[in-house]
């Protein structure tokens, strides 16, 4: 595989990843309700992540070729990400307002808030990019653009290649987007009530948009 194919993909992906999207207000939306943007961004690249093994194994081809598989997908994805930024608008935390949440047995509860806010922020943000499946079309049609079928490295291991550059390029963008965010309105709760309310309503009108282009589909 030419190194010139890994730049031109790379160059490629890093303008996609600049296109604000779902990823983007969650990452915002995160970072400011928590102590770090890392668990948000973490269960970006992480979600990223499996969507390459899919891809890579030939799995994701089979989802896309099979309508009712991909539809209900489509209809799981909006819908989360509807749910998701209903209840981002429903509680606008301002920086570092951690959520409350039952403490565990034998540490003090201000190490047990943020460690359960981080943990499911993780899990909100695999969901956020692993439930996309834009994201995994979006795979499917730029990952085999930069293969060489009949090159040296076996397909699947080219994939996996650029899907690791794509993710790995996601991990560094977002984590800057999120730091950035949150140190210029860390001081600025009402200004950071209304960028989180307005991530809320980008993902939810997002995920509206999957579900209607689904029914139009049909």
């Amino acid at each position: 595989m030419a190194a010139s194919s890994i730049a031109a993909f790379w160059v490629v992906a890093s303008l996609l990843i600049m296109v604000p999207g779902a990823d983007w207000a969650f990452t915002i939306g995160a970072g400011l309700r928590g102590h770090s943007v890392v668990p948000a961004v973490g269960g970006i690249v992480i979600g990223y992540a499996a969507m390459t093994i899919v891809v890579a194994a030939g799995v994701g081809a089979l989802v896309a070729r099979s309508p009712a598989l991909l539809g209900a997908l489509t209809i799981v994805g909006g819908l989360y990400l509807m749910w998701h930024g209903a209840t981002t608008l429903a509680r606008p935390s301002a920086p570092g307002a951690a959520q409350s949440g039952p403490a565990r047995h034998g540490a003090p509860a201000s190490e047990r808030a943020p460690a359960r806010t981080s943990q499911a922020t993780l899990l909100r943000g695999v969901g956020v990019s692993a439930l996309n499946p834009k994201g995994l079309l979006l795979f499917l049609a730029l990952l085999p653009q930069f293969t060489n079928p009949h090159g040296r490295w076996p397909l699947a291991v080219q994939l996996g290649v650029l899907g690791l550059v794509f993710v790995l390029s996601c991990g560094a963008f977002y984590l800057c987007v999120g730091s950035v965010a949150r140190k210029i309105l860390h001081d600025r709760p009402g200004a950071a009530r209304v960028v989180t309310r307005f991530s809320g309503a980008a993902m939810f009108i997002i995920g509206a948009l999957l579900l209607a282009d689904r029914l139009i589909a049909r």
